[in-house]
């Protein structure tokens, strides 16, 4: 058994940045690895089959990489790839690793921020068309409301440096109005999407006052934090030496210019062999 092994977070791109942000600042001892699959994204389009595929590849990648534990920082993978994976491949393959997701830590507590039961969720195509925040917050509270609208368009903007450019202006009032649309009591919005946080200032500036704006970064770093301290043998195969790696499947330079947006600071990537 390796017990110096560093924590995997994944993402199909760039958004999974902002989760491990929040991760490293709650939680940072530990050694961390990051791969984004840049040269495949984005996977919200892709089919559920597909983006398992993708998914179970850089999982695995990680796994070799001596990852006990692999983080999927990207809601489009934890719907459509997270449950096969747990279900087939861990117990087969990789009994003593884990993996887990962002939408059910997410789905767990979303509820408390909600008066009126009335929540809204704002993700790409892949995960509202899953539903996969539909089951879970229904799992977890039954009598709340959940309003979809996927986003097509905030993902290519953000990626391209335009979101906070006043062309982004009319994708943001047209998602949020589309939204609002679905129900007039909708008092908790949940960004389902790790690249929303950075259109934050924008959004905010268009929500009526006693609507809250929930990102997932905060959350799933509280939840990695609390699934620690219950698994004791895990927690202690993790390497602590506060080291931090980064790969991509795509090209370094974009991918360095790119996660110093999301992260706030200089990032050198890796990339991937045979990608």
């Amino acid at each position: 058994m390796n017990n110096q092994s560093p924590i995997g977070i994944f993402d199909s791109g760039y958004g999974g940045l902002t989760v491990f942000k929040s991760i490293a600042k709650q939680l940072p001892q530990y050694d961390y690895i990051y791969l984004g699959d840049n040269a495949r994204s984005p996977y919200g389009d892709h089919s559920f089959e597909t983006v398992y595929q993708y998914t179970l590849e850089c999982v695995e990648w990680l796994f070799a990489q001596g990852c006990q534990l692999v983080i999927l920082a990207c809601n489009t993978a934890s719907a459509k790839a997270l449950r096969s994976i747990q279900q087939l491949d861990l117990p087969q393959k990789y009994p003593d690793r884990r993996v887990l997701g962002v939408i059910r830590p997410t789905a767990e507590v979303v509820g408390h921020y909600s008066k009126s039961g009335s929540i809204g969720v704002m993700g790409t195509r892949g995960t509202v068309n899953s539903k996969s925040y539909l089951m879970e917050i229904g799992h977890f509270f039954p009598a709340a409301k959940v309003y979809q609208q996927s986003c097509p368009m905030w993902v290519p903007l953000i990626e391209n440096g335009e979101h906070l450019d006043a062309g982004a202006d009319y994708f943001v009032d047209k998602y949020l109005g589309q939204l609002l649309a679905q129900a007039p009591d909708i008092d908790c919005i949940l960004l389902a999407c790790t690249h929303y946080p950075l259109l934050v200032p924008k959004i905010a500036q268009r929500l009526p006052a006693p609507i809250q704006l929930l990102s997932q970064g905060e959350i799933v770093a509280n939840s990695l934090a609390d699934y620690l301290k219950r698994h004791p043998a895990m927690e202690s195969r993790l390497a602590k030496n506060n080291s931090r790696a980064y790969y991509t499947s795509g090209d370094t330079q974009s991918f360095d210019e790119h996660a110093s947006v999301f992260l706030g600071e200089a990032v050198r990537s890796e990339r991937l062999a045979n990608r």
